[in-house]
This record gives C-alpha cells, sequence and structure tokens, in this order.
C-alpha cells in the first residue's frame, strides 16, 4: 500500500455513527482502516463498497476493545500499513444499569470499551500519530456531563472519556490534537427502538425538538480532527441544545 495515502483508523466503524464517519473521511480521499468486533457482515459490506469507489482504499480488523490482545491485533495491523493520521475513538458499550443490579462484569465491559480500550489504542498508537502531526477524535456522551438515570456505569465511563481527552491533548501536544464529540440524542439505542413514550420524552427536552444524525457527529469528528488546526482538549456537544436547557 501507497505508505503516503492519509489513513484514518476508527474504532466500531461498521455500523451507524462509525460507519457514516468512514464514508465521509473516505470521500475526502483518505485511507481507512475499519474496526469491528462483531458486526462483521456489515464491516465487509462497508469495506467492500468503499473499495471498489477506489481501490485499495479500504481495510478491515476485528478487536475486542475489552481485551489487551483484542488491542494489539488493532495496532498490529494499523503498524504494519505504516502511517496514521486520525484515530477516532468511535466504539462503545452502551445499556442500563441499575445501581441496585449491576455488578462486576457490566463494569468492566462498560468502562472497557467506553475508557480502558481508547486510553491504551492511542498510548499504542501515538508514534504514528506524531510523527504525522495527527489528531485523535473521542466519541463521548451528553451524559458524560449530565449522568444519564439507571445508567451509573456508563456515565461515569463517559466521564473518563472527557479526562481522557484533556490528558492526552497535554501529554501529545503540541503534534497530536485531542478533541471529543458528546452527542446528544442522535440515534435510539437498538434496545429502545420500540419505546415510543421514551423517545417522546427524550424529544421534549431537546430544544431542537428532533434527533440529530450520523452526519452530525461525522461532520464534527471531521471538524475537529481536520479542520480545527488550534484546538485541543475540546468538547463539543452536538445535542440539540440538551445540554444547555438542563
Amino acid at each position: 500500500m501507497n505508505s503516503d495515502s492519509k489513513t484514518v483508523l476508527i474504532t466500531g466503524a461498521a455500523r451507524r455513527i462509525g460507519a457514516v464517519t468512514a464514508q465521509l473521511f473516505h470521500a475526502a480521499g483518505y485511507r481507512v482502516i475499519i474496526h469491528y468486533n462483531n458486526s462483521a457482515a456489515s464491516a465487509d459490506k462497508l469495506c467492500e463498497q468503499l473499495n471498489s469507489d477506489r481501490d485499495n482504499s479500504c481495510l478491515l480488523v476485528q478487536g475486542d476493545l475489552n481485551d489487551m490482545a483484542g488491542l494489539a491485533k488493532i495496532a498490529a495491523l494499523v503498524e504494519r500499513v505504516g502511517r496514521l493520521d486520525v484515530l477516532i475513538n468511535n466504539a462503545s458499550s452502551f445499556y442500563p444499569t441499575p445501581l441496585e443490579a449491576c455488578d462486576n462484569k457490566q463494569w468492566d465491559d462498560l468502562v472497557n470499551s467506553n475508557l480502558k480500550g481508547p486510553f491504551f489504542l492511542s498510548q499504542t498508537l501515538a508514534p504514528l500519530l506524531l510523527k504525522n502531526q495527527g489528531s485523535i477524535v473521542n466519541i463521548s456522551d451528553m451524559h458524560a456531563r449530565q449522568a444519564l438515570r439507571n445508567h451509573p456505569i456508563y456515565s461515569i465511563a463517559k466521564a473518563g472519556n472527557i479526562a481522557m481527552t484533556k490528558s492526552l491533548a497535554l501529554e501529545l501536544g503540541p503534534h497530536v490534537r485531542v478533541n471529543s464529540v458528546a452527542p446528544g440524542a442522535i440515534l435510539w439505542p437498538e434496545h429502545e427502538e420500540d419505546d415510543i413514550d421514551k423517545q417522546d420524552s427524550v424529544l421534549s427536552k431537546v430544544p431542537m425538538g428532533r434527533l440529530g444524525t450520523e452526519s452530525d457527529i461525522a461532520d464534527t469528528a471531521f471538524f475537529l480532527a481536520v479542520g480545527a488546526t488550534y484546538m485541543t482538549g475540546q468538547t463539543i456537544a452536538v445535542d440539540g441544545g440538551s445540554s444547555n436547557s438542563l
């Protein structure tokens, strides 16, 4: 592969926000590395589509962010490619963990996927990013700042994600910028797609009165990664004004 091609790695890029972000970077001329864990069919389909648009422009890597061996597998592929300009830490687990019923297994899953995995992947890939004066964009959540009822572990993990953004910005500056996006109501969680009452309740608290789109997040991630050349350590809320109304 041409090592001169600007390269982006997007974790959890097989579906939803990650897939739209991959398409956006690809349209801008980037070589795209799509990471997935369990969504192999969706990842294959997306990568095939991107490669049909531009030959040898997309690669796949499978890995479990809960497992250091999985992180090493992802990093090994990127190191074989030999170049990394942008890392988008998008992969995330999300589900309720009511305080009276949550357990250590849920803690490990949510903290690893939302915080530990992104941190150690960023650490491992920092030399390549430093070489190319690249950037990292973490996908956080509005509930990092306004805790979500019945989701204490997720809220804690995403709060740590924002703290990680600030810390890595200090550790990797001035040569690598690190920022994050905090989405609000963008897509309904798959376990809530049929819960109309819950959806109505959520939208009633959104000043713009509607869901955002995957492109709203992808566009902001692209701006932070490529265009925001004097921004680091920042988190941009893309939530239709929800955080202003709480």
